[in-house]
């Protein structure tokens, strides 16, 4: 589109990228992600990881081209081998087959999805039925839900709320899976209350602070952009929860797992385009995609800066027992 400015001459707006901060890496993607790396140079390859470390192809693949081998489930794993629980936490019928073929756990799980397990076993040892709000087929649900399968029940939408029968509506409690849309979780929160008036909750919401701050951003900058580009593999819980929150504010949302799916039909009606990426995205395909919007027109960059993170997080104990190495690593 040509404008003609207060002289009479035409000229093209620059196109513009808002590039959103927080974004990327969260502190629990960081350790895992180190975990593996770290294992890898003190003990060489093989080192076995069940399921993906991080939802991200990228990462993944990276780690595999360094020696990890991803496996499904840790039978695979040679007996005596060494295996790497992921960020997503895991039942303890996993760690109950693994220490029967005396394997070498390392457990990379995120210490925020800790907290969710220790929350299930609490509540189910007092005698409550468990609502655990998540997507069933997550690896992090099957992981909490495998505490305690006898006390606890999976909810996705307001309508499973609905649907609900409990043993004793005084004895109800509910958890959720740390990387879900805010907004969602609370109607779903808000009708459990109405159902179940007794109901108890974390003392902390499970929600993640990243997920939280990249929501937080994404709708921070809807009013001032018209399309918004996250980086993120399709797998991601987090980063399709970032597309959905987009759409709901009225905002076109695409996932990407890199520039080379931007379709530039996308690009032709825009003026500004925001971009964010999901906690276990790679920052470099961040700065690639920038290049690559660059070549169409989007010439200016300006950073959206909502909040600092600065959550550190401890490495697994099995690592920290080393002397001289470093034992806290966070968001870069």
């Amino acid at each position: 589109m040509v404008f003609a400015d207060g002289m009479g001459k035409n000229f093209t707006p620059q196109k513009k990228i808002l590039l959103l901060t927080p974004r990327g890496f969260c502190a629990g993607v960081v350790r895992a992600i180190d975990t593996v790396r770290i294992a890898l140079d003190l003990y060489g390859p093989p080192v076995y990881v069940r399921k993906e470390i991080v939802h991200n192809r990228h990462a993944v693949d990276e780690l595999r081209a360094h020696g990890a081998v991803f496996v499904d489930e840790v039978d695979e794993v040679p007996k005596g081998g060494r295996v790497i629980f992921s960020a997503h936490g895991i039942a303890p019928q996993v760690r109950h087959i693994a220490a029967e073929r005396r394997l070498k756990v390392i457990d990379a799980t995120c210490p925020l999805v800790t907290k969710v397990h220790l929350e299930a076993l609490k509540f189910a040892r007092r005698g409550y039925r468990i609502i655990l709000i998540g997507h069933k087929d997550h690896d992090e649900v099957i992981g909490t839900l495998g505490e305690a399968p006898e006390s606890s029940v999976v909810v996705e939408t307001v309508e499973d709320v609905e649907k609900l029968e409990v043993p004793d509506p005084e004895k109800v409690c509910y958890l959720t899976q740390t990387t879900l849309s805010l907004d969602e979780t609370k109607g779903i929160i808000q009708r459990l209350k109405e159902r179940f008036p007794s109901i108890q909750g974390p003392p902390a919401q499970d929600i993640c602070y990243a997920t939280e701050n990249r929501q937080a951003a994404v709708k921070a900058v809807a009013p001032m952009c018209e399309l918004l580009l996250v980086v993120g593999s399709k797998n991601s819980s987090n980063s399709k929860r970032l597309v959905e929150v987009s759409e709901n504010q009225g905002v076109p949302a695409h996932l990407i797992d890199d520039a080379s799916e931007v379709n530039l039909a996308w690009l032709a009606p825009v003026r500004t385009v925001a971009v964010t990426a999901g906690a276990s995205a790679p920052e470099h395909l961040v700065q690639e995609l920038i290049g690559f919007l660059k070549k169409y027109g989007f010439g200016e960059v300006e950073e959206i800066r909502l909040k600092e993170e600065d959550v550190r997080f401890v490495l697994p104990g099995e690592l920290t027992s080393f002397g001289g190495m470093v034992q806290t690593i966070g968001a870069s």
